[in-house]
């Protein structure tokens, strides 16, 4: 497997799989889903790791307008969590649900 799915932190995997799921989400929307698993998420946690991911290529960001970006899942972004998830499933056996 690619170093470069360790080369993230827990929490900017976390980004990656929420930006993933979503269609185009803004840095709020992002903050918002991770706040449902998740205590408080701070701007100053959020934004500088969205910037880090943006910087290595993993996601995509643009504008909605003057204040707000948004971002997006890119190829490189996909194939880290394909490779952490196949990775993840070689060494877990699907749990079954109750």
């Amino acid at each position: 497997m690619p170093s470069q799915v360790f080369d993230l932190t827990g929490f900017q995997r976390d980004l990656l799989t929420v930006i993933a799921g979503l269609e185009t989400p803004s840095g709020q929307d992002v903050k918002e889903e991770l706040q449902k698993q998740f205590d408080d998420i701070n701007h100053g946690r959020l934004y500088p790791n969205l910037d880090a991911v943006v910087e290595e290529g993993y996601v995509e960001k643009g504008d909605i307008d003057r204040r707000t970006n948004y971002y997006e899942i890119s190829e490189q972004g996909q194939q880290v969590l394909a490779n952490r998830r196949q990775w993840e499933n070689s060494l877990v056996p699907e749990l079954e649900s109750n």
